[in-house]
């Protein structure tokens, strides 16, 4: 067996290797921290702390950068990036953007803490836009969802409230309740950042530079573009028109 034969014997064991996102199909990449439950234990502020957050966003500026997305939205310990449907990246080979937005994601977050760690990730392809705002209207809400729910677990604990007792009190019990147990500590939810309630979007604006042409003589004017991070992002419908200009 000579070795080109040996190599595609080889290479025949690679499962998956070929598998493609869909074309012409709009593509979010979602990245989650592994055991960032444990990670974040004793090393952060609960329920939130900027290091945590400003971490979160080098991750996200870092996978809208070297994946070229369009917008990236991050709550928790989550991010969730989007990409046009003629965006062709690795061939959109499935095995390589999974392997390398995670690889993205742990690096930056890595450099931004100054501790290792790792990030898994995954793929949802929407076949419409409809379907791309009902999806980040989905992790939006999850994010109002675990905000609400790590404000009063926190509460408690800190009130004394064992864990087993915080999550009893908390299983099971309405948004209502939760609130009014919120107000009882002098917390009204409704005060608090809108970053924590609402997620933070990263994507793409346009902006004037001036400069100085040497040949005319004169000030100009050029168009660049620049990363922003939103921390005051909208919900609801307000959300959809931004996500649908996002897509344009």
């Amino acid at each position: 067996m000579n070795s080109d034969e040996f190599e595609e014997k080889m290479r025949r064991f690679e499962y998956y290797h070929s598998l493609r996102i869909l074309s012409d199909t709009w593509v979010v990449i979602r990245v989650d921290g592994r055991s960032f439950s444990r990670f974040t234990k004793t090393r952060f502020d609960k329920p939130f702390d900027v290091r945590f957050r400003d971490a979160m966003i080098k991750a996200a500026q870092a996978l809208v950068k070297e994946m070229q997305g369009i917008y990236a939205y991050t709550e928790s310990d989550e991010i969730s990036v989007l990409f046009r449907p003629e965006w062709t990246l690795f061939d959109r080979e499935l095995e390589k953007l999974i392997s390398i937005s995670a690889s993205v994601a742990s690096s930056a977050f890595t450099l931004a803490i100054g501790e290792a760690v790792q990030f898994d990730s995954r793929v949802w392809i929407g076949v419409n836009r409809s379907l791309v705002v009902d999806y980040f209207r989905w992790r939006q809400g999850d994010a109002a969802r675990c905000a609400l729910n790590g404000w009063c677990y926190w509460t408690l604990r800190k009130a004394g409230k064992s864990i087993g007792e915080a999550t009893t009190i908390l299983a099971n019990a309405s948004t209502e309740f939760k609130n009014e147990l919120l107000f009882q500590h002098g917390i009204n939810f409704n005060n608090l950042p809108l970053w924590q309630r609402r997620g933070i979007g990263v994507y793409w604006e346009t902006y004037e530079k001036e400069g100085y042409d040497p040949i005319k003589k004169e000030n100009v004017t050029a168009s660049r573009r620049r990363i922003k991070t939103d921390m005051e992002l909208p919900m609801k419908d307000d959300y959809n028109r931004l996500v649908r200009q996002l897509m344009k």
